[in-house]
């Protein structure tokens, strides 16, 4: 389905390193399919290694709102608050 296609085209776009791109294809995926807890996940990821920990952290609880047991979005969550502490911390 569309979703699904829109989300491994993300995948592929963030391993290429093309953040911008692969956020729009999460975000698309996610207009077509909004109870599909992949690409907030994967979206939440690339917010993740751009230091947007907000974003990474509103995506990632998302996840686990559609999917409690979505182990990978907890763990994810927990190193985001940590990250979002430790830049607080400081300063930056």
């Amino acid at each position: 389905d569309l979703a699904t296609a829109l989300n491994e085209r993300g995948q592929v776009r963030y391993l290429r390193v093309e953040f911008a791109a692969a956020v729009q294809d999460f975000t698309a995926a996610i207009e077509c399919q909004p109870g599909f807890e992949v690409p907030y996940y994967n979206r939440g990821l690339v917010h993740y290694r751009l230091g947007d920990f907000d974003e990474a952290m509103k995506d990632f609880r998302k996840v686990l709102e559609l999917n409690p047991q979505f182990e990978d979005a907890a763990l994810s969550l927990k190193q985001a608050i940590l990250d979002k502490e430790e830049k607080q911390k400081r300063g930056y």
